[in-house]
């Protein structure tokens, strides 16, 4: 009974949600931590390890595309629509939803898992035989996480409108939960591919937790299938552009990976995982509160209550403001103790921690825009318009990907540019120092989305 009331206990206030999914970002995180940390120990920054993180691109890819960044931004503030007007056929038009976009998943993951030997050598160009080899049965294997996930995210947004966040929380944790299993107790048997393991795993419990407390909000499972219901119909249409600008974001991670596989063994590694640390705070903080405000506003915008719209948004917007900035300054200010305590171990050395630590430096300069990205993005889906976010990160994208090839391209020799960089963070210039344009292509990136959502949501939200 008391288990049972957990499960489904509804968050009163939008602070409480946010700070709900904040602690199990938080919590998520210090999880990847360990996952990383168990990782680099294990494998060091090498080959392996570098097959692990690139092959990990392709399902996460898909994943990306087609269902975090196209079915929960299109499905919640259509399910909003659905439930103020009709309760019952909520249920319906979910069902339809659920089962089209499931089988299309298991043909896309489907006709990928055939393709995989011809794009890991057009994606990867840095990779000889030995890479191929490991690379092409696991991103196999890694494609059974989306089929997973593309369940799990649409009970997600059935829960986030019903603001059962702590049920939701727990999927992330459960995710890394799943893949620190697989390096712990998989590994040992089956190397590399006991990670993926893991991450299969751990995909699985993301979708299976939510379960019952979808059927408590009152999800009933039927096969109906009609490929021209008209909540389908529109909810691809409000897909499209969204997926468009997602894979922009993917396939800039994969142009990062590809650049940063020709540079030197371990530069992938380095990259990832200064990479997801800076993600911390943007998860725990900027994430958080964005999706903890995306049913109300979703909600708001069905109802035509333009006012609490912008009350809500503001306050949300002021207060991502006031966590963030001290945490990116200690971020900066730490970043070689942060490295150092969480990093330096078994196979990764002094030269790599460096390293990390310089590209952790550069990401901190951005922490703030990545964190209130999250919210002006919602802030447009809720108003239905996937349209003028996704033109932005397609203008994005294709700015950092310049940067990208440009900044590497400068720091392969010395010059005005290189000096100051490896001077500034004391590095001692060697193969790996082309690597530091890969983060600072990325932040001044994310900077300039941040000013171009700002720029357009005000002149949305002053016309509507």
């Amino acid at each position: 009974m008391y288990l049972n009331k957990i499960f489904n206990s509804q968050t009163k206030t939008l602070t409480r949600g946010a700070l709900i999914i904040g602690v199990s970002y938080f919590f998520s995180a210090v999880l990847g931590l360990i996952r990383d940390r168990l990782l680099v120990g294990h494998f060091g920054a090498g080959l392996e390890l570098d097959v692990y993180f690139a092959a990990f691109r392709i399902p996460d890819f898909v994943y990306n595309i087609l269902i975090l960044g196209g079915l929960i931004v299109a499905f919640l503030p259509l399910f909003a629509e659905y439930f103020s007007k009709n309760k019952n056929e909520v249920w319906q038009m979910t069902n339809y939803i659920l089962n089209a976009f499931l089988i299309f998943i298991l043909a896309i993951s489907f006709i990928l898992f055939l393709l995989t030997p011809w794009f890991i050598k057009w994606l990867f160009p840095g990779f000889g035989p030995a890479h191929y080899k490991l690379a092409v049965p696991l991103i196999r294997l890694l494609f059974l996480s989306p089929i997973f996930f593309g369940i799990s995210n649409l009970l997600s947004g059935i829960l986030q409108y019903f603001q059962r966040f702590f049920i939701y929380s727990l999927t992330p944790i459960l995710y890394n939960l799943g893949i620190i299993f697989g390096i712990l107790f998989l590994t040992p048997h089956f190397g590399i591919f006991g990670v993926g393991l893991g991450v299969v795993f751990g995909a699985f419990l993301h979708m299976a937790i939510q379960i019952p407390t979808a059927r408590n909000c009152g999800l009933s499972y039927k096969f109906l299938l009609d490929f021209k219901y008209p909540a389908i119909k529109r909810i691809f249409k409000l897909m499209v552009p969204r997926v468009f600008g997602v894979a922009a974001q993917q396939i800039n991670l994969i142009i990062i990976t590809a650049i940063a596989s020709t540079i030197s063994a371990g530069s992938i590694v380095i990259f990832s995982i200064s990479n997801n640390f800076q993600g911390l705070p943007v998860g725990v903080i900027g994430a958080s509160f964005a999706v903890a405000i995306f049913p109300t506003l979703s909600r708001f915008f069905a109802e035509n209550r333009k006012k609490e719209f912008l009350e809500n948004f503001s306050s949300i917007f002021r207060q991502i403001l006031v966590f963030v900035i001290p945490i990116s300054i200690l971020t900066f200010l730490l970043r070689d103790q942060i490295v150092g305590i969480i990093y330096l171990t078994g196979k990764f050395g002094l030269d790599d921690a460096k390293l990390a630590s310089a590209c952790l430096g550069i990401f901190a300069f951005s922490i703030f825009a990545q964190s209130l990205i999250p919210l002006l993005t919602r802030a447009f889906f809720s108003l239905q318009d996937t349209k003028t976010p996704t033109l932005i990160t397609l203008a994005v994208v294709l700015i950092n990907i310049i940067l990208s090839f440009s900044f590497v391209w400068l720091l392969r020799t010395p010059n005005i540019f290189s000096n100051f960089l490896t001077e500034f963070f004391s590095l001692l210039r060697n193969e790996n120092t082309p690597l530091l344009g890969l983060p600072l292509a990325f932040s001044i990136s994310a900077i300039c989305q941040f000013i171009l959502l700002i720029f357009f949501i005000k002149k949305k939200l002053t016309r509507e």
